[in-house]
C-alpha cells in the first residue's frame, strides 16, 4: 500500500471516529442547536448572568448579550465561540461531520461517475446494435466504480 493510501486512510478513519461520536446529533433538526444558541443554553444552565459572564471577559453586557443573540444564526467567529466557552469553564468543539461514513460518500460518487461513463458508452453501443442488458449494466457500473475508488483520481470531486 502506497504511503499516499495509507494518509488517505488514516483520514478517513479520522473522519469516520467523528461520524460515529457526533453522527447522531447530524440527524437532529439545525443539528442539536438549541432555539437560542448554545452560548445562552450554557451559561444559563450555569447559572450565570450575562452581566457576570462579561466581567469575566473584560466586556460589556451589551456585548455579550449581542454574541448571544448572533449565534443561532452563525453569525458569531470560531474565537468569540471558543472565548466565550472558556469563560464559563467550557470547551469548544468544532466539527464537520459527513452525514455518513466516509466510505459510502465516497463509494456513492464512485457509482455517480461510473453510471455517466456507463450511460455514455451504452449511447455509442446501441447505435452499434450491441446494447447491454440491465444485469450487464450494473455490473459494469459496479466495476468501474470499485477502479475508481481504488484510484480516487484527481478529477474525482470535478462535475463534468
Amino acid at each position: 500500500m502506497s504511503i499516499k493510501k495509507i494518509v488517505a486512510k488514516q483520514y478517513r478513519d479520522k473522519v469516520n471516529r467523528a461520524v460515529s461520536q457526533f453522527g447522531s446529533l447530524s440527524m437532529l433538526p439545525n443539528y442539536g442547536l438549541p432555539q437560542e444558541g448554545w452560548l445562552r443554553t450554557v451559561r444559563t444552565a450555569l447559572g450565570m448572568s450575562g452581566t457576570q459572564l462579561a466581567k469575566k471577559l473584560g466586556v460589556t453586557k451589551a456585548r455579550i448579550s449581542k454574541v448571544e443573540q448572533d449565534e443561532p444564526h452563525g453569525s458569531v467567529t470560531l474565537k468569540t465561540m471558543q472565548t466565550m466557552a472558556e469563560a464559563m469553564d467550557c470547551k469548544f468543539i468544532y466539527a464537520i461531520v459527513p452525514k455518513q461514513n466516509i466510505e459510502n460518500v465516497i463509494k456513492e460518487r464512485a457509482i455517480e461517475k461510473a453510471r455517466a461513463q456507463v450511460k455514455s458508452a451504452s449511447t455509442h453501443m446501441a447505435l452499434e446494435a450491441q446494447a447491454l442488458n440491465k444485469e450487464q449494466l450494473e455490473y459494469e457500473i459496479e466495476r468501474i466504480a470499485s477502479q475508481i475508488v481504488d484510484k480516487l483520481p484527481s478529477d474525482f470531486w470535478n462535475d463534468e
